[in-house]
């Protein structure tokens, strides 16, 4: 091979894969192997998209892929990088019978995502290896997005747009917030979902003032504020969006406290950068609405990050710090919630880029009147 194709052939060299990434880890931990059972790491590391399987990654890239007789198909169909293995016992019997962990390893798992049962059952199953507890052991991995997972965000964004714009394209004085959480569900099935990505919050006058509110058999009135909080997941992403819609004009009030809200939500999204604190992106919008009178009525985070999981590390809020990184999907949602009358929440979803945050969200953020 010549001077040139040898510079070709290394410009062309594929980025190292998901299974490759985990791999890395392994030095900084001391470790030979990871045992992962958290069903979207998986999926994340490996495509499956079941809800029973262990994925045992080795040094060296070699993975072995375990699941029961329900997922045989499925996991032949959809299980790149390792090797599929199907067993009609318990998942941790057949990696002991196989000798998948030989003696004296070193296996990395998530602390998170395992309980204190099934560790027990681990150790008593694998008693040779040595189990090694890791907080957060994906979340660096899993929170920086490839293009393809970006472009899987942006699809399921677009449908819960195409959503909100059906439901709100006719009056909702008169009707539930049940009935419009319901209508929301099946547009969302309707046009492709593969499911809800949460409850939809469909929450009006007073019931708005509740961050988390869930949708009851109160009739909107004329003069409610309805904050609406929805997502589908499509191709296993999520989207996340929250707007508000008036029945009927908006009060002025109403109309100054969503001016707040829109502008520390912008300036947030403006401020956004890989390598930022996360508590300093929270204090942006915060200053925001702090400056405006309305700090007490802001006491949830600013937002999380979003993808297999409606809600991924890292967390954006004033609680807990950490650094943002390159390639995260953010979800951007100041608010301000007046009790026993109204609130007002808006919500993007961002991704960090190298020089600042592409926001996917193209919804219009001002207030919806139906």
């Amino acid at each position: 091979m010549d001077d040139i194709s040898a510079v070709e052939s290394k410009t062309r060299a594929k980025p190292p894969s998901r299974l490759d990434r985990l791999c890395a880890l392994f030095d900084e931990h001391d470790a030979d192997a990871a045992l992962l059972s958290s069903p979207s790491d998986v999926r994340w590391a490996c495509g499956f998209t079941g809800s029973n399987g262990l994925l045992l990654v080795r040094e060296g890239g070699v993975a072995h892929f375990i699941t029961d007789g329900r997922y045989q198909q499925q996991a032949a169909r959809e299980v790149e990088g390792a090797e599929v293995h199907v067993t009609r016992g318990e998942l941790i019997d057949y990696v002991a019978e196989q000798e998948l962990l030989q003696g004296g390893e070193r296996v990395l798992f998530q602390s998170g995502r395992v309980t204190v049962a099934r560790l027990e059952e681990w150790k008593e199953k694998a008693e040779q290896v040595e189990w090694n507890a890791v907080s957060g052991l994906m979340n660096d991995l899993v929170a920086k997005k490839d293009e393809s997972e970006i472009d899987k965000l942006i699809a399921a964004q677009r449908l819960t747009e195409d959503v909100f714009e059906h439901v709100t394209s006719s009056g909702w004085r008169g009707r539930t917030e049940r009935d419009l959480a319901a209508e929301i569900v099946y547009e969302h099935l309707r046009r492709g979902a593969d499911r809800m990505a949460f409850d939809p919050i469909v929450a009006g006058g007073g019931n708005g003032a509740l961050p988390h509110a869930r949708a009851t058999d109160r009739r909107l009135q004329q003069g409610d504020l309805v904050v609406v909080d929805i997502g589908g997941v499509v191709d296993g992403y999520a989207s996340d969006m929250t707007r508000v819609v008036a029945v009927g004009e908006p009060g002025e009030e109403v109309r100054a406290v969503h001016a707040v809200v829109r502008r520390a939500q912008e300036a947030a999204i403006e401020a956004a950068r890989p390598g930022m604190e996360s508590q300093a992106l929270d204090a942006v919008a915060r200053d925001v609405i702090e400056a405006a009178g309305y700090g007490e009525e802001f006491p949830h985070g600013l937002g999380h990050g979003l993808g297999l999981r409606t809600h991924e590390w890292p967390s954006v809020s004033y609680r807990r710090d950490y650094t943002l990184p390159e390639g995260a999907a953010l979800t951007i949602e100041p608010g301000v919630y007046l009790p026993g009358r109204f609130g007002v929440r808006i919500e993007d979803t961002v991704v960090l880029r190298e020089d600042g945050a592409e926001n996917l969200t193209q919804a219009p953020r001002e207030i919806v009147v139906c």
